[in-house]
Order: C-alpha cells, then structure tokens, then sequence
C-alpha cells in the first residue's frame, strides 16, 4: 500500500476530508459497487504486473463523488507505486507540469483531477509524455532557440472529470481505458454506510443505515457525508445509536427529504415551476433566479434530479415534469400550453 500521496495542490487538506479518506477503501476487494468497472481494472492491473509494465492511461469520468480519485489511489496500492495529485486548475503553466512530470519514478501514478480544465499549452507538453514517455523543452529565444528532448520513466496518468465532452479529442485519444462511473444502487449505498459507520465505531441497526442510504442521491460521497452528519445528531441530541428515528429526524433538520432531495434541489424546481410555468426554461436564467454558478446546476444538481425523471432537457432549455410536481404536492394543470409535452 502506497504510505504517503504526494498532494501538488494549492491548500491545505481540511479535517473531513482526512476522515472521507480514512473511509475509503484501499484496495479494489474492499471497494463495494462498479462491479464491471472493478473487473475490467483488475484484469488490466494483472496484465501489467505480468508484463511488468506501467500501466496504460486511465480515464475515469462521471457525476461528482462517486468514486473516481478513489479509484486512482486504489490503482496506485494495486499496483504498489507512488501516487502524485494534482488538478487541471492547479496547473496554470507548462513549467509547472514539467517540473511534476520529471520528478516522476518508474511505473508511478499521476493523478490528474478535472482533467477538462487544463490550459491548451499545458495539454501540449502532457501529449508527447503521455504517448512518448518524453518532455520536449525549449531552451533560450528567438533564433538562439533550441529544443530538447528528456526521455521520461514510464508512467500512467489516471484523469478524473465530470465533464468528458470538454475533454479534448487528442487528449482523450491518449488514454487506454475510459470509464464511466455511474450512481450506486440502494444495496451498495446501504454497505458502504455500513462500512462507514463500523470504522467510525458508530452503533446502528438496519432502518438508520437504510435512511441514510435512501436520501444519499446514488452517491458514497454524499452518503458518508451525511453518516457523519447523523453520528453527529445521534450523540448530541439522543444515546448515540443511529436508528431509525434518529436518522430520520437529523436527515429531516437538514432538509434532506425521502428522495434524498436537499434545499437547492427543491430551489431549483420550483424556480421552474413557479417562475416559468414548468419550463422549457434556459440554464443560465435558473442559475441566475436562484443565485447559483450555472455550473454547479448542471454538474451537481441536474444529473440527479435528470436520474429521478423530475427534470428534462429539452432543444429550449429545462422542463420540470409530472413527477416533480407530485414529490412537491403541487397540482399539474392539464391545460397549461407549457406542459403539453408530458
């Protein structure tokens, strides 16, 4: 198991996120859920141990918090190598990733998170590493200037994003596997808890981790968040235990429904329906009627409410449909001209 992860970032780690990574599995046979995406990565990690290789680039894209940095750290203790972090944004010049791609063993992991945001400059000098195992640097300028050429350990480069259409064509080309992560079934969410709560030696029964499970929105990220959230309920304001009850009462004081619906979900929604009939309504005029970035509407609240069939895409902008209005108890007129199309 990899020891210390080299971090490259721009900030300190802050307390929960030491805990959410005390809670994540280290290897690929502790990991619960991706069953597809588990087997096609431990052939491809036996298949490089038995070449005894580096193993090829790795793509993983999908909605937030489902699991991709985990899986590059889990690639990393499979493979029993150095992992180094980074993300596109923390990347600002080529220098910057030079001075990451030399300091490089052989066989390492560079983990490259929101992959989608690198600068085109910086891309450029990733191409010839990632295919090449080579870093062209250009000393001196104007006529005096000359290229060369450092030959550079074999390494794997594992991406992360949540947005792959941004992700250029040369790029993605570059990678050997490109995942898709998908949301976590209700079992799957109801034995990470589980998992969870016996490593922060929280007691439970079944009704408290299934409550926390159903209102986790598909997603271990949020699902541990919320484990923490009740452990905290539970010692404050009852005996500690996470049962039923409990659960649902400190779930219900943060405003997380049934459905695992939070206040800007709801905010959303009936921004839509109240402000515009229902839609078809643009992107940018609901971020801007519920003073949200339009990118954390489309990246964080949209996929899961598109999930539920409470919200639709359609070619003039976003529709709330039938099932939202009936999960908000609100009537659907019939012979509104704007919802027709149900």
């Amino acid at each position: 198991m990899v020891e210390d992860a080299d971090r490259i970032t721009n900030g300190e780690e802050h307390p929960e996120d030491q805990i959410d990574r005390a809670l994540r599995p280290a290897y690929l046979s502790e990991m619960i859920g991706q069953a597809q995406i588990k087997e096609n990565l431990m052939i491809l990690i036996q298949a490089a141990k038995m070449r005894t290789e580096a193993l090829d680039h790795v793509l993983f894209y999908g909605p937030p918090g489902l699991g991709k940095t985990t899986l590059a750290h889990i690639l990393a203790n499979e493979m029993g190598v150095n992992i180094k972090v980074t993300s596109g944004p923390a990347i600002e010049r080529t220098g910057d990733l030079a001075a990451i791609l030399t300091n490089l063993r052989a066989g390492d992991i560079l983990f490259i998170d929101e992959i989608h945001r690198l600068g085109k400059a910086v891309e450029e000098v990733l191409y010839p590493a990632m295919e090449d195992f080579s870093l062209d640097i250009v000393l001196g300028k104007g006529p005096a200037a000359r290229s060369i050429r450092l030959k550079l350990p074999n390494f794997t480069v594992v991406g992360a994003t949540t947005r792959l259409a941004l992700v250029t064509s040369p790029l993605r080309a570059r990678f050997g596997a490109t995942y898709r992560l998908d949301y976590y079934d209700h079992e799957a969410l109801v034995r990470i808890v589980e998992r969870g709560a016996t490593l922060l030696k929280v007691v439970f029964n079944d009704e408290g981790v299934s409550n926390i499970a159903r209102r986790s929105r598909g997603t271990p990220r949020v699902a541990l968040r919320l484990l923490r959230r009740v452990r905290d309920y539970a010692q404050v304001r009852a005996d500690g235990k996470i049962s039923g009850p409990v659960s649902a009462a400190a779930l219900d004081l943060l405003n997380i429904d049934h459905q695992g619906l939070d206040d800007l979900d709801r905010r959303v929604l009936l921004c839509v329906i109240e402000k515009y009939r229902g839609g078809p309504v643009g992107l940018n005029t609901i971020a801007a009627s519920v003073s949200e970035e339009p990118d954390t509407i489309m990246d964080v609240v949209e996929p899961y409410l598109l999930q539920l069939g409470y919200l639709e895409r359609t070619s003039q902008g976003r529709q709330v449909t039938r099932h939202a209005y009936d999960h908000l108890g609100l009537d659907f007129h019939e012979d509104d001209p704007q919802k027709r199309l149900f």
